[in-house]
């Protein structure tokens, strides 16, 4: 998941990026509670955005960015092996 700092009302605020289409400079991180919590007691935001960052905005709207992630239908399946396409088959052109 990429997140980018956005100047918002005087401040900088870290904000999820969901399209990847914002401008400036992110910071990509797994999305993952477990990652985000450890982004954030590190101050991985604040390096990665060469300042301080407010991180209060971003907790606060990741579980409903992994709501609605996990409830696309266009997301394979986790039970899929690396190299498969999410119908199975295998991905390669050579027989």
């Amino acid at each position: 998941m990429r997140v980018v700092a956005r100047p918002i009302d005087g401040r900088i605020i870290a904000v999820i990026d969901e399209r990847r289409r914002l401008s400036g400079r992110g910071a990509w991180l797994h999305p993952d509670p477990a990652c985000m919590e450890t982004a954030i007691k590190r101050r991985a935001f604040t390096r990665a955005f060469r300042g301080p960052v407010d991180v209060a905005q971003l907790a606060a709207d990741f579980p409903a960015y992994l709501e609605r992630r996990t409830g696309r239908p266009d997301s394979p399946p986790s039970s899929l092996k690396a190299g498969q396409y999410p119908h199975g088959n295998p991905m390669r052109t050579q027989r």
